[in-house]
This record gives C-alpha cells, sequence and structure tokens, in this order.
C-alpha cells in the first residue's frame, strides 16, 4: 500500500501497473482514465510506473520478443484502427435480413400469380375447347338432318317421276359428287326418262354465284362430239338449292354422265367454266 495523499488501494495499484505497460482495454481502460483526471494521487503513481517501467527496459539485456506477441500487437492494432469496420461488418447480415425477406416475399408472390394466370388462362382454353366441340356436334346434326331432307325430296321427286311414267325401270337415276372441295359438300341427283328425253336435277348446298353468272346442266352423249346443254339455274341465296326441269335440245341417245358448270349469265353452247358437279 502506498501512502499519499489519498489512500490507493492494491486493486488501484494493479490497475495503474496495468496502465503503465498499456495492458488495460475497453471499460476498465475507460473508468481507469475517467479516475485519473479527479485524482492527482493516481496520475503520480501512473507517472512512477511509467518511469519505473522505461527504467527497467532500458536496463533490460536486448532479447528477440516471441512470435506469437508479435501477431497479438498487430491484431490489437488493427481491431484499435478500424472498430467502425468490425462494428459494420458484424451487423450487417442483420441490416440486409429484412431486405432478404422482403425479396423473398416478392419473389414468391410473383410465382404464386403466374401459377394463378397459367391454371386461368388453362380454364379458359378448356372452355374454348368444349364451345368449339359443341358448335362441331351442332354443325354435324345439322349436316345430318339436311341430307334427311335432302333424300326425302329426293325421293319424293322420283316418286312423282314414277307416277307420272308408271315405271321406273324406264328412268336412269345418276348422283353428281362435287369438285369444289369445300364444306358442306353440294350433292345433286339426276333422274332422265330416255322415252320422254326429259328429266329433273336436284341439287342441294352449292355456293351462290354472282349476278353475271349462271349454273348450266350438261348431258354427256358418246355420240356428240361436244356435252349437250340441259339448261341454266340458279340457285337458293340462303340454302344453296335449286331444282331443275330439263328438256335437251338434241335427242340423247345415251346419258353416259350428267355435269354442271360454272358459266356466263344466260349459259354457253358448249362448257367453258370450271366443273363443279360430275356423275359418277
Amino acid at each position: 500500500m502506498r501512502s499519499d495523499s489519498t489512500m490507493i488501494d492494491e486493486r488501484t495499484e494493479e490497475l495503474a501497473s496495468l496502465h503503465a505497460f498499456d495492458l488495460l482495454e475497453g471499460a476498465e481502460l475507460a473508468a481507469f482514465e475517467a479516475s485519473l483526471a479527479q485524482d492527482a494521487g493516481r496520475r503520480a503513481l501512473v507517472h512512477e510506473l511509467r518511469e519505473a517501467a522505461s527504467a527497467l527496459s532500458l536496463a533490460a539485456p536486448a532479447t528477440t520478443p516471441p512470435a506469437w506477441l508479435k501477431s497479438r500487437l498487430f491484431v490489437s492494432l488493427a481491431e484499435k484502427s478500424h472498430p467502425e469496420d468490425q462494428r459494420v461488418t458484424s451487423f450487417a447480415p442483420l441490416a440486409w435480413f429484412p431486405w432478404a425477406i422482403a425479396a423473398c416475399l416478392a419473389l414468391t408472390s410473383a410465382w404464386l400469380a403466374q401459377l394463378y394466370f397459367s391454371q386461368k388462362s388453362e380454364s379458359i382454353a378448356q372452355h374454348e375447347q368444349a364451345a368449339l366441340a359443341q358448335m362441331e356436334m351442332q354443325s354435324v346434326q345439322n349436316q345430318l338432318e339436311a341430307e334427311h331432307i335432302l333424300a326425302s325430296r329426293q325421293l319424293a321427286d322420283l316418286q312423282e317421276q314414277i307416277k307420272t311414267n308408271g315405271d321406273l325401270s324406264h328412268l336412269e337415276i345418276a348422283k353428281l359428287v362435287s369438285l369444289l372441295g369445300n364444306s358442306p359438300q353440294p350433292r345433286a341427283i339426276a333422274v332422265w326418262d330416255p322415252a320422254l328425253q326429259q328429266g329433273v336435277l336436284t341439287v342441294e348446298k352449292l355456293p351462290t354465284l354472282a349476278a353475271d353468272k349462271d349454273y348450266q346442266l350438261w348431258v354427256i352423249d358418246p355420240k356428240y362430239p361436244d356435252p349437250v346443254s340441259g339448261g341454266v339455274f340458279t340457285v337458293d341465296a340462303r340454302t344453296g338449292t335449286a331444282r331443275l326441269s330439263f328438256h335437251p335440245g338434241q335427242v340423247i341417245a345415251t346419258a353416259a354422265k350428267f355435269a354442271v358448270s360454272c358459266e356466263r349469265k344466260g349459259g354457253r353452247p358448249r362448257p367453258e367454266g370450271p366443273i363443279v358437279l360430275l356423275s359418277e
């Protein structure tokens, strides 16, 4: 224990010794330096200890310090010279943590939105496909009904022709098929009476022509170099139907085939336009 104007205890002497050799750190260093500002006796003690440490270091023989002491000094100097950097580095992850959470939430929301719109688009596509299937089914049903009506009309025409002639064996019946390649396919039936040199043509689903065009029926007889005209006709604009009673201008020995072409208004003496229907 040292006697002076102020009593100094053993703890104070220990702290003064450590301070003289710069071995105090942190809170102890701050507290001891604060007490030095208020206690002249402590300042005198620290001064004496520093003087003694200096004299002792000069009196001691020169020795090489251990390697660990040099490393510790460098580490201590680095920590003291960059306290702010160390603090920022230690707390940097905590500062970025809310931003990382926000980014994850944004990515999750974007993925959920994409999933929602994808499922919604798939649902709309399924509804559209169902609607198209329903339309196709209705179209097929309408086509079947139209074919049934056409068959009924053709049978009625045939029955009327039988009643008129009295004998079915005298009639020649030919089915004409479309060469247009469109849909729905036009259909036609020609009933020919060689004895009376007259016939009936019934057509269905033929496209409507321009005002300066007519359909023209042709009877193909091998004894003539050109087909024989059976007359011109137009079709109903809504249904594409027509019924033509025809009387060729020349005697037909053999009605090998029947054809329908698209010609200029009023017809032509021989076919000039495209053939749209031809008997099998």
